[in-house]
């Protein structure tokens, strides 16, 4: 089994900046990619970032060139630097981790409130 533990959620204002956190422990025999996903209060889950083996990044349209999603393989750490954030992006956050036969785990979610 997986265990994703995320932390780094909490109250900032509009503008402000966040780290989300995630760190993966268990039965981890390779890792094909982590990101994080975000879910708003009344709608789907929807994908935020992800960052490959090989170091690849992708990110969700809107939150282009404010968020910048990193790893540190020898903690089996990935990490979700926030900035310039909106009202919308309040959120519960979600940290995936995907093996290579395409098995998904998720976290259980850190929340992400922006308001002032």
């Amino acid at each position: 089994q997986v265990q994703l533990v995320e932390s780094g959620g909490g109250l900032v204002q509009p503008g402000g900046s966040l780290r989300l956190s995630c760190a993966a422990s268990g039965s981890i025999f390779s890792i094909n990619a982590m990101g994080w996903h975000r879910q708003a209060p009344g709608k789907q889950r929807e994908f935020v970032a992800a960052i490959t083996r090989g170091d690849s990044t992708n990110y969700a349209d809107s939150v282009k060139g404010r968020f910048t999603i990193s790893r540190e393989y020898a903690k089996n750490t990935v990490y979700l630097q926030m900035t310039s954030l909106k009202p919308e992006d309040t959120a519960v956050y979600y940290c995936m981790l995907l093996t290579p036969d395409g098995t998904p785990y998720w976290g259980t979610g850190t929340l992400v409130t922006v308001s002032s």
